[in-house]
């Protein structure tokens, strides 16, 4: 419980950090991603499940990604949280391609860390809704180092 009120309390501080900046360039202050997501594990294993995660920019050049993930696999469901840290790449008007970095937590109480390559597509110039494609690859620092791949997709809203 105190890691969501701390997440949150972040959350909170960064988007009353980032706002301001924002009106400039009339650039979101933040996008909501919602979708699914699939993580198979080296060692043998797989889930999938739904996933959202909220992407803030409280400095022009560096964006940061709280996500979670419910993977559901043998009966029972395990939570995944990270927090990402991401540069974005303007490959064409409505395409970005933001490579990141960051901790990861799962239900189990493991760290680990993950290294994300995701793909924003936005169908129009103005940005406000699109679609997203993202791979990882999660390293545990926990006993056993169990590593794994990720892949999710789904839907981009824009918040103003």
């Amino acid at each position: 419980m105190t890691r969501c009120a701390g997440i949150i309390g972040l959350i909170a501080a960064v988007v009353s950090f980032s706002g301001d900046a924002k009106a400039e360039d009339k650039e979101p202050s933040a996008v909501v991603e919602i979708g699914g997501a699939g993580e198979w594990g080296l060692g043998g294993g797989s889930g999938f499940g739904p996933s959202a995660a909220l992407e803030l920019s409280p400095i022009k050049s560096l964006l940061l990604e709280v996500g979670v993930t419910s993977l559901f696999s043998g009966g029972h469901a395990e939570w995944d949280t990270d927090l990402l840290f991401k540069k974005s790449f303007d490959l064409s008007k409505t395409v970005e391609f933001e490579p990141g970095i960051g901790p990861a937590w799962n239900g189990g109480g493991k760290i680990a860390g993950e290294v994300s390559f995701q793909f924003m597509i936005w169908p129009s110039p103005e940005r406000k809704l699109g679609y997203f494609v993202e791979s990882s690859y999660s390293y545990s620092f926990s006993n056993g180092h169990e590593q794994s791949l990720g892949m999710s997709v789904g839907l981009l809203i824009a918040i103003p």
